[in-house]
């Protein structure tokens, strides 16, 4: 799904690489805060250049703040995701089961 930039604040881009500074902190390197998975470099797990994204704790883009923002590698970022998609997904097809009645 696309991001729509128009919910993010016009300081995004600043803001987010705060936050991945922020994850290079205690030892200088820009990692994921979950799995520590170093920026740049190939993820332990999957192999891939480490991307670091950053990711809305609470799920929503509309709340930018400092303690709701985490560095995440890409794998993190869509293993939390994905339980929240599904979740609305549920919610989705339960209003449809609900209107059918």
């Amino acid at each position: 799904m696309p991001i729509d930039y128009k919910l993010y604040p016009k300081n995004w881009k600043w803001l987010s690489k705060q936050i991945r500074k922020r994850s290079a902190e205690n030892d200088g390197i820009e990692q994921c805060e979950l799995c520590c998975a170093e920026n740049g470099k190939l993820h332990p797990y999957t192999n891939s250049k480490v991307v670091l994204t950053v990711h809305h704790i609470n799920f929503d883009v509309t709340d930018s703040h400092e303690l709701n923002l985490i560095a995440l590698c890409q794998r993190c970022h869509l293993r939390l995701d994905i339980r929240e998609k599904l979740r609305k997904r549920k919610i989705r097809a339960d209003d449809v089961k609900d209107t059918s009645k």
